[in-house]
């Protein structure tokens, strides 16, 4: 992939493209679609990030002011919103690379710290939904406050000790073009060994650990629901189905990718088609990951009562004070008329 795309993400560059732009016979020059690709990827990215940091603060600014927390569900979703708030920001980041090394630990850190506790959190939420729905007497007391901020804690740990490898090795290199990119620069003697370290770590928390997890607890969930006379059972197994679907689309392309890059180290997949192929197939499915911290307002916090009835609220007083702005100017602008 040429360097341009590569400022986008930090894991892009983990694997060397021996099928370089440089060996390229005179006339395949590709330089106005990648120009424009990568043009299109920092739009997608500034978008994102935007609606990511929107929708995260208001989730913090409705769980600060109007939500108590006193239960392990309130300080999860103060946690995620945390996290997701964290991977918003990382996305402005990488679409405006400032190729400062210091800058891009800080970039590699922060999208590192979103992408596992992000995950780990999510998790979290459904074990606790699970344990609400389905062992609701047997564990009233596990889901109280007391245990909320040792599972946060314990979340943000397990993140930092997961994401220092790729920041310790975070460097900004020259590329074949002498342009620069934030990329991991592993030590020539242990290169396939970190490589394959980086792969393991994010299959094992998002697709062996976390997903199986998750659809676990949304399973005897929906068994719990269907088997209950609720006038909200159908919302409550849609809102579920969401969760699950949600993930499972945000996420695993990005893990399929990876374990695709896997193969390429041990030269199971090596052609040139199939390198370009996974290099661009690796770029957008970063980008649908990453997404998932847009979604996470509204599927786990702005669909639920507790922030709904404030968003109810607040936005009518907003649009009355509006109406009521305007108006007032336009009687003063009325006046100012008659009087002249």
């Amino acid at each position: 992939m040429d360097a341009t795309m590569n400022e986008t993400f930090v894991y892009l560059d983990m694997y060397e493209d021996e099928y370089s732009d440089a060996n390229c016979s005179q006339g395949c020059d590709e330089s106005p679609r990648v120009s424009t690709e990568f043009a299109a990827m920092r739009t997608v990215l500034c978008v994102l990030c935007v609606l990511g940091l929107l929708g995260n603060a208001s989730v913090l600014w409705i769980l600060q002011r109007y939500v108590k927390l006193k239960t392990l569900t309130d300080v999860c979703l103060l946690n995620l919103a945390l996290s997701d708030l964290s991977l918003a920001l990382s996305l402005l980041l990488w679409a405006y690379n400032s190729q400062s090394l210091a800058a891009c630990k800080v970039a590699t850190g922060v999208y590192q710290l979103g992408f596992y506790s992000g995950t780990l959190l999510v998790t979290l939420l459904s074990a606790d939904r699970y344990l609400a729905i389905v062992h609701a007497v047997a564990v009233t007391r596990t889901r109280t406050l007391g245990y909320g901020p040792a599972a946060g804690v314990a979340v943000w740990l397990v993140s930092v000790v997961m994401a220092t490898p790729e920041v310790t090795f975070a460097s900004v290199v020259a590329d074949d073009d002498s342009s620069l990119s934030c990329k991991p620069l592993y030590p020539d003697q242990s290169q396939q060994f970190w490589k394959m370290f980086r792969n393991f770590r994010e299959h094992t928390v998002s697709l062996f650990v976390c997903l199986p997890i998750q659809i676990f607890c949304y399973v005897k969930i929906l068994l719990v629901v269907s088997k209950t006379r609720n006038s909200k059972k159908a919302r409550a197994v849609k809102l579920i189905l969401t969760v699950v679907g949600v993930f499972v689309v945000c996420w695993v392309p990005y893990n399929v990718v990876v374990f695709l890059q896997t193969l390429q180290l041990f030269a199971m997949l090596g052609s040139r088609k199939a390198s370009r192929a996974i290099d661009s197939a690796t770029t957008w499915s970063e980008i649908i990951a990453v997404s998932h911290c847009c979604v996470n307002p509204v599927i786990y916090a702005l669909v639920g009562e507790k922030f709904r009835e404030p968003l109810g609220n607040l936005l009518p007083r907003y649009c009355s004070k509006r109406r009521s702005s305007v108006n007032s100017e336009t009687e003063t602008s009325n006046t100012a008329l008659r009087s002249q």
